[in-house]
């Protein structure tokens, strides 16, 4: 926010030091690099996004040139060199992609809500956006034009990540509900499951294909790594109703039936379990159930809540503490590095290879 973008390199002595501090006319919003051709792209609050060349020593950067890609802050971007564009989306509720050989804009799409984040299958040229309204929209880009695939609607909150598997075709969103929930693009007729294990919104999110398992970050600090290589059970749609399913007693809004049976109406809840619509009496008690995703107690109806045993309680996930407001990660996954930014204006690198497992196949080595 101070308008700086810096390059740390690691010394002999093992501490960082910046390298190039360079100051931006705007405060930086998103950033993008591409490690072979050592560009990168930076997204600024102005709309603007700037393009510079890293040397090979990492001690210069010089700038090749500005791309009017946004009318609003820039909030996420990506490159793709086969096709040499620049896609990004922004504040002004737009996706828009530029070519990075004349700087010219290509193509915009337009959203009712403000852009927050995107992800970008390079193959396809297939773009998924996430808005500040809960939806993702996958659109096709062509080279002046675009298509939306379909919409994915599942989170009660604003999209704050996303990430994309392109073998598995998986697509993973976080968002301001505190939930993650895996989208199955690839198959079985666009299965989603729902992962509940943070108490703050999700921040950022990375799936290691080779493992199989999925790292979360939170604003609270909050670390996940969620084991994937299982099967997990699918949250029920939850069912609507005017009275409870188990006891038919009448919710508060059925006034024929609270007439008819002189009963004062009850509240609506639902248990994670069924989905059913159940009153607080049927409803007396929490559970976790990580099969479904649900890593802390949730409300359950009492004949679910029987039929959950002590082993389908067992944890999923391994929970760890960032110790400070995670705001953005980023994962070298074939180092099992790990990288937190804070809104401490905090930078910590982690070693991940204990957590997501070290191995020959994973190209993981141990330190």
């Amino acid at each position: 926010q101070h308008r700086t973008i810096r390059v740390w390199l690691k010394r002999d002595s093992g501490q960082y030091w910046p390298s190039i501090y360079h100051t931006m006319s705007s405060p930086c919003s998103a950033m993008a690099y591409h490690h072979d051709s050592r560009r990168i792209f930076v997204g600024q609050d102005n709309g603007a996004i700037m393009e510079f060349h890293i040397s090979e020593d990492f001690n210069k950067m010089n700038f090749v040139k500005t791309y009017p890609a946004h009318q609003n802050r820039v909030s996420a971007i990506t490159f793709c060199l086969t096709s040499e564009w620049v896609v990004s989306t922004g504040h002004d509720k737009c996706i828009s992609w530029m070519c990075t050989r004349s700087g010219s804009m290509l193509g915009r799409h337009y959203f009712t809500s403000w852009a927050s984040c995107l992800q970008y299958d390079y193959e396809t040229q297939h773009a998924f956006v996430g808005d500040y309204s809960g939806q993702i929209t996958l659109l096709k880009l062509e080279q002046n034009t675009c298509s939306v695939i379909t919409t994915l609607k599942g989170h009660e909150g604003s999209i704050t990540s996303l990430w994309w598997d392109p073998v598995q075709r998986l697509l993973f969103s976080g968002a301001s509900d505190h939930s993650i929930i895996m989208w199955d693009i690839g198959g079985r007729k666009g299965r989603t499951l729902l992962l509940q294990g943070h108490h703050d919104k999700v921040q950022a999110i990375c799936y290691i294909q080779l493992t199989r398992q999925l790292v979360s970050c939170s604003a609270d600090g909050g670390i996940a790594v969620w084991n994937m290589d299982i099967s997990r059970e699918e949250a029920p749609q939850w069912l609507e109703s005017d009275s409870c399913q188990k006891c038919e007693q009448p919710f508060f809004w059925n006034i024929k039936q609270m007439w008819d049976t002189k009963t004062i109406g009850l509240r609506q809840h639902h248990c994670r379990k069924c989905g059913q619509a159940v009153c607080g009496k049927c409803s007396t008690k929490r559970s976790s159930y990580p099969i479904m995703g649900f890593e802390f107690q949730v409300r359950v109806c009492d004949s679910c809540f029987e039929s959950i045993k002590d082993e389908d309680r067992t944890s999923l996930a391994t929970f760890h503490e960032g110790k400070h407001n995670i705001s953005h990660m980023s994962m070298d996954i074939s180092r099992g590095l790990m990288v937190t930014c804070g809104s401490d204006r905090i930078v910590k690198i982690w070693d991940m290879t204990p957590v997501v497992g070290c191995s020959l196949a994973t190209g993981f080595s141990s330190r």
